[in-house]
């Protein structure tokens, strides 16, 4: 009995002793936080949503930390921080709730309501950052100082912006590049003009050897009748006749040039409404004209503005004229093709996104800040907005932007231009297709083919849309097959002073450095359409680069 008793004690003790070794290691194994997920910019939007809800009041925010595919939550408290990191995040414990900074933002619009300042939530530094342009000094600077005075430093930080902010619709004569392809950096795209000239006449294209069809079919066309001409730098278009391998649009697609009255504007992103075609583009654009053509005399129409929202608020929605109309889903990338749109997403900051507009082609940036109020002056305060450091100019108004797929924002204004740098204000996609019933994703799609074969965007020391050897034909490839945009005023090779000038245009538009009368020929010039190019007010741009194109 005593030896069975000292065998059941001694058992009892190994075991005491085994779980003595097991239980902290159990405990450790349920206190581990979860790996940090690596995430896309989707795919964080929806656990951060997801958090935020979980959280409630002790969340302040979150934003990208985009270099490392990183979703970080601002929380009140270590608490709530391990909540966040248990599911894969990044937990940062800061000191002012959101509902501060948007009581804080709100004080801003009550009693510092200065025109040329804007404001916006930034969770990266969980403070409220105020921008003041150059026109903001004397008594303007002083009525800013006192209302951010009162907040304290912890809550908000004001910082100048060099330019002047002001809304990006620009006027149509002398307008830069012309339409419907916008001014990349070092060059001009291809410009629509007046009747479609430029390299949209009928929709000809500007293939080596013979246009495309009416409509861009054939795929090799500049730009399709009211589509988007060639921008973004130049680049992808090899000389000789290298292709740019996307597909290229039918129509009219986002940052595509659109005029209205005496305003040229960009359109932002097609969509559909209980089934009939439209578009949505900038609210201040909506208000400048009734009726949108893609041409600056007119002989293109596109559509008619059903609604239209600004101030407050900065987004218009442009029926179709042609019911039947099935536009492409998509936006310009600038070099023959297109991206496809198939979603809409909220904007996040550190969210890496692409802007297309008809005056400057497409730029790429990040997204700075949130909740953005912006304050034009005359009365016309926007809030809501989406800040960014993506550049932008005057007839990029409504212009597109988005990330990868998805259709992100509508450009408003800002300040500085694509030389200069500046910051960027768009009018959220998601508010704009909520208020008017607009679905985004719906439409036709382009003609497909060679891109600009031949033509386009000729490589470094290509001109304009000269081909390898720039004979001063404007869009003909090197070799003088003329074809492409025959009756648009395109010249075959050795036909001089023509390039791209559309009917009744005077000169050769946006002819390059010393390159008189040249039309593409210039270094990297690109084609000017009838009134809409630097020749639509008589006047051409010889200067270096043809990029000295002024707009009103």
């Amino acid at each position: 009995m005593n030896k069975r008793t000292g065998v059941m004690v001694g058992a009892a003790a190994a075991a005491i002793g085994a779980a003595a070794i097991l239980l902290p290691n159990a405990n450790a194994s349920t206190d581990q936080p979860a790996a940090l997920k690596t995430l896309s910019a989707h795919s964080a939007t929806q656990l951060a949503a997801s958090l935020k809800a979980d959280l409630g009041d002790n969340g302040a925010g979150w934003y990208l930390d985009s270099a490392k595919g990183h979703l970080v939550m601002n929380v009140l408290s270590e608490e709530a921080a391990k909540s966040v990191t248990a599911k894969g995040a990044v937990a940062k414990v800061v000191h002012n709730s959101m509902t501060a900074l948007k009581a804080g933002a709100k004080t801003l619009r009550d009693s510092a309501s200065v025109p040329g300042t804007a404001w916006s939530i930034d969770p990266k530094t969980n403070k409220i950052v105020v921008l003041a342009d150059r026109t903001v000094t004397g008594a303007k600077m002083a009525t800013l100082n006192k209302a951010t005075g009162g907040m304290g430093a912890g809550m908000v930080t004001v910082k100048r912006s060099q330019g002047e902010f002001k809304r990006y619709d620009g006027g149509n004569a002398g307008s830069a590049a012309g339409a419907n392809g916008g001014q990349a950096a070092g060059g001009a795209g291809n410009a629509a003009g007046a009747g479609g000239a430029g390299d949209a006449a009928g929709g000809a294209g500007d293939a080596a050897g013979g246009g495309g069809a009416a409509g861009g079919a054939g795929g090799a066309g500049d730009a399709a009748a009211g589509g988007a001409g060639d921008a973004a730098g130049g680049a992808g278009d090899g000389a000789g006749g290298a292709g740019d391998g996307g597909q290229q649009a039918a129509g009219p697609v986002g940052g595509s040039a659109i005029f209205g009255g005496n305003a040229r504007c960009s359109l932002g992103f097609n969509v559909t409404v209980k089934g009939a075609p439209a578009f949505l583009t900038a609210g201040h654009c909506g208000n400048d004209s009734k009726t949108w053509t893609a041409d600056q005399g007119g002989s293109q129409p596109l559509g008619t503005v059903s609604d239209s929202q600004f101030p407050k608020t900065d987004f218009a929605l442009v029926t179709y004229d042609d019911t039947a109309a099935k536009p492409q889903s998509a936006v310009d990338l600038g070099n023959g093709s297109t991206q496809e749109i198939t979603k809409a997403a909220e904007a996040a900051v550190g969210m890496k996104v692409q802007r297309s507009g008809s005056t400057t082609g497409l730029h790429d940036g990040t997204v700075t800040g949130l909740d953005a109020t912006v304050n034009y002056g005359n009365g016309d305060i926007v809030n809501g907005l989406i800040q960014t450091d993506v550049c932008a100019e005057p007839g990029d108004s409504g212009g597109a932007m988005f990330s990868d797929d998805s259709a992100v924002g509508l450009t408003s204004g800002g300040s500085g231009d694509c030389t200069a740098g500046g910051e960027t204000f768009f009018q959220p996609v998601t508010d704009a297709l909520k208020a008017t019933g607009a679905e985004i994703g719906a439409g036709g799609g382009g003609a497909g083919g060679a891109g600009d074969a031949g033509g386009g965007d000729a490589a470094a020391g290509g001109a304009g849309d000269a081909a390898a050897g720039g004979a001063g034909a404007g869009d003909a490839a090197a070799g003088g097959a003329g074809a492409g945009d025959a009756g648009a005023g395109d010249a075959a090779a050795g036909g001089a002073g023509a390039g791209d000038a559309g009917a009744g245009s005077a000169g050769a538009g946006d002819a390059g450095a010393g390159s008189a009368g040249a039309g593409d020929a210039g270094a990297g010039a690109g084609d000017a359409g009838a009134g809409a190019g630097d020749a639509g007010a008589g006047a051409q741009d010889p200067g270096a680069a043809g990029s000295g194109d002024s707009l009103n």
